[in-house]
């Protein structure tokens, strides 16, 4: 790439100097800037306007010499070329080892011949290596930040603002959350925006959004249609219009999930839920990630052990609160007073409030088996067949400490009046205090003394006829 030092200056209409803005969506980003040159940027597929026109971008040959991928791309191309030397003087001197020998034979010459031969080969070898190395991890870092080897420049001068308009992916960003506990009730909570530009083009903006939704947004007009009763006459749906069913909710799906150098520190406001604001954003195309904190909040917090051997055996610290603003992102960072405790943590709204997963608690260990089949109990009375089953619960407290648990189980639970379910009883060598809720859903609350075994064992009873199969 041959680097350039002067560029034709642009002149600003009327003098004015536009301000700089970029606007990123789930399906593309829009930069609108003052051009300085006519570089645009190593990138691809960019489409260009100025006052509303589009201008074509050509490849460039040129690349400014004060701009930081020009120069990356420039030590790449000046190892390439080193590399290639020294390929060559390797070829030139097996063509010289290789020449005819003289009849003549001087043993201290033929010696000394080969020792310094031997000496230039290995040079020439390690040199080869080193420069081979060095080349990939630079071509590694070239490819990284850029999607393109060549440079784009704009065919014509535009005195005033253009607008690139780039694809998706070159510019994303997502939001994570972290959360200090300060004690077991209160908890500071931190937004994030984290920001990554590996689209080949620097960005320098003034203002810059950011939305997790669609720039299109494909509507269509609705009118009233009356709501008509009929005699009912099955339909089957055409396998064609469920495959396109299907596809168009795959689509909306993955539009719906699409999101992830030295620079003073951006600031960064919540405008709306799913939508920030950055003030004078410094987004060079290094594809490194800048988080920006967004904003910050103290909050009560209920927390405690929870667990749902059904699903799981482990049992998770769980804090319960309401949140002042929306939470976006399910993704946690989880401190207690500034120490860190899982990078890993995770939640979601539930019943009006939002449950986030802590950590494991290591201490507590958690088996669920099954009845084993001689201890069920199959019964026929009438034409009804009354069937006894059930599972056992061991919890084992490791810690020193007594912990306050609270257990989700289940029995199953019947759609249909031809089946009914009922649970029988909770047994245990002390009384554990449940709640049967809906759905077969069972609570118990209990508190394991340090080091306690415990044992539990859960019973219900499905009934059917006789000469119906179930499963469960």
């Amino acid at each position: 790439m041959k680097l350039t030092t002067s560029f034709h200056a642009l002149v600003l209409s009327g003098g004015l100097v536009y301000a700089s803005s970029l606007a990123v969506y789930q399906d593309k980003t829009f930069y609108n800037f003052t051009p300085k040159d006519h570089f645009i940027g190593f990138t691809k597929n960019v489409e260009a306007k100025c006052e509303g026109r589009s201008i074509p971008l050509l490849v460039t040959t040129s690349c400014p010499s004060d701009e930081r991928l020009c120069q990356l791309l420039d030590r790449w191309e000046q190892t390439e070329q080193e590399l290639e030397t020294v390929k060559a003087n390797a070829q030139v001197l097996e063509k010289l080892i290789s020449l005819p020998q003289p009849t003549t034979f001087d043993a201290d010459t033929w010696i000394e011949s080969a020792k310094r031969l031997g000496v230039e080969q290995a040079r020439l070898s390690t040199l080869h290596k080193s420069l081979s190395e060095e080349a990939e991890i630079i071509e590694q870092e070239f490819q990284k930040q850029s999607g393109s080897k060549h440079a784009l420049q704009t065919s014509q001068v535009c005195g005033k603002e253009i607008e690139l308009t780039i694809p998706r992916g070159y510019i994303s960003f997502s939001t994570h959350y972290e959360a200090d506990m300060k004690d077991k009730n209160k908890a500071t909570i931190t937004q994030y925006l984290s920001v990554t530009n590996r689209s080949g083009i620097d960005i320098q903006a003034d203002t810059a959004m950011f939305f997790y939704r669609s720039s299109q947004q494909y509507l269509h007009p609705i009118h009233f249609r009356p709501w008509i009763v009929s005699k009912y006459e099955p339909r089957p749906e055409p396998k064609m219009a469920m495959a396109k069913r299907k596809s168009m909710d795959m689509m909306a799906e993955r539009e719906m999930m699409a999101p992830p150098v030295a620079m003073s520190a951006p600031i960064a406001s919540y405008e709306d839920a799913r939508e920030y604001k950055i003030k004078g954003l410094s987004l060079p195309s290094t594809a490194e990630t800048l988080d920006v904190k967004v904003i910050s909040w103290d909050t009560e917090l209920a927390c405690g052990i929870r667990a749902y051997p059904y699903q799981n055996t482990d049992a998770f610290h769980v804090c319960t609160f309401e949140p002042k603003y929306q939470i976006d992102s399910n993704n946690w960072k989880v401190k207690s007073s500034g120490e860190l405790v899982n990078e890993n943590g995770v939640g979601e709204y539930r019943e009006g409030k939002y449950d986030l997963y802590t950590k494991i608690e290591e201490d507590i260990k958690i088996e669920r088996q099954r009845i084993v089949n001689k201890e069920r109990e199959t019964g026929i009375f009438g034409g009804t067949v009354r069937k006894k089953d059930g599972f056992t619960l061991t919890l084992i407290n490791k810690s020193d400490k007594a912990k306050d648990v609270t257990l989700i189980e289940r029995i199953p639970t019947s759609t249909t009046e031809e089946i009914t379910s009922k649970l029988l009883n909770i047994n245990s060598e002390k009384k554990v205090n449940y709640t049967m809720l809906k759905d077969g859903q069972i609570e118990m609350r209990l508190t394991l003394a340090p080091h306690e075994h415990k044992k539990i064992d859960v019973l219900f009873e499905i009934s059917h006829n006789k000469d119906m199969k179930v499963e469960y």
